[in-house]
């Protein structure tokens, strides 16, 4: 039997649209004895479905990181899926997303007895993963490697804000002591841009390419006298993120001057000089997808290694 009627014939692939606060997470990854966003999910999908379900996620995330979009992917067998109304009317995907909303908050309380808080902080994790949209979707659509793009979103605080020095915002924003010169983190960030080896600015992992395509890497200041950053790419290495971050920064604060990132990029090289920017500042905003007949080509690009 072919992977084709496997996949169209004895079982249906769901994508979830979901959003989380990463605060409490030990990251998206499953990981035995700790509480992570995939291991809730999945939880919470086996208690419906009644079976196990392996999902695949758009982009990983680390401890701490939030998304205020994420996407994933499972196949559920087809006489489950289609079972999941019950006697209701509704559509499978209507009764999943219900469902999982409802389910969710139990998990999520039972995590928080294995994180061993305190009672004063029961509810703490109570709507901290909530569900956008749950879809059925053709069997050629993979969350990760259908991706044509990522986009975050990171947040800063350089004593400018209206917040001033409001413990309340230090989860959400990464509060560094100096003041920051946006344009010329601006105009030191447009070196970076294009198809470049990131080996300076990634932890590398195991037989993978450190070559990614960054399309925008830009500050601006709100309403509020924070510094937004938003930065997009075709992927992400590992760290790369908070690296670019932490570099940019680097050069605001007047620590380095605004030829040292392109000095980086040109010469890569993984050492000491590059830090990481915290994770509570970072969130994934964006997950982009190519029309469905384009979903198979895509993914096989995306899993073709990469070159200069």
């Amino acid at each position: 039997m072919t992977y084709v009627d496997i996949a169209e014939d004895n079982y249906q692939r769901v994508r979830i649209d979901l959003a989380y606060d990463g605060t409490p997470f030990a990251g998206w990854a499953k990981q035995p004895g700790l509480v992570t966003v995939e291991g809730c999910l999945e939880q919470a999908l086996e208690m419906i479905i009644r079976t196990p379900v392996r999902l695949v996620v758009g982009g990983r995330t680390d401890a701490g990181v939030h998304a205020t979009h994420q996407v994933v992917h499972c196949d559920i067998e087809r006489n489950r899926w289609e079972s999941l109304p019950g006697r209701s009317q509704s559509l499978p995907a209507e009764a999943l997303n219900r469902r999982l909303r409802g389910v969710l908050g139990r998990v999520l309380t039972e995590a928080e007895k294995e994180l061993g808080l305190p009672a004063r902080f029961n509810g703490f994790l109570h709507g901290s993963i909530r569900i956008l949209a749950v879809s059925a979707i053709c069997h050629t659509f993979d969350a990760r490697f259908s991706a044509t793009g990522r986009s975050y979103r990171y947040l800063i605080d350089d004593g400018s804000s209206c917040f001033g020095d409001s413990a309340l915002y230090r989860r959400l924003a990464w509060q560094v002591d100096t003041p920051l010169d946006v344009a010329l983190m601006n105009e030191s960030c447009e070196r970076l841009l294009g198809l470049h080896d990131f080996l300076s600015f990634c932890k590398p992992r195991e037989g993978a390419t450190t070559i990614r395509q960054l399309r925008e890497l830009s500050f601006h200041r709100t309403e509020q006298g924070l510094i937004r950053a938003d930065i997009r790419a075709d992927a992400f290495c590992h760290h790369m993120v908070r690296s670019l971050i932490a570099a940019a920064v680097l050069v605001g604060s007047g620590a380095h001057d605004g030829e040292w990132l392109g000095d980086r990029v040109k010469n890569p090289l993984r050492d000491s000089q590059i830090r990481l920017a915290p994770p509570w500042g970072l969130a994934l905003s964006e997950i982009t997808y190519p029309e469905e007949a384009a979903f198979e080509t895509q993914a096989r690009q995306a899993r073709a290694r990469r070159e200069l």
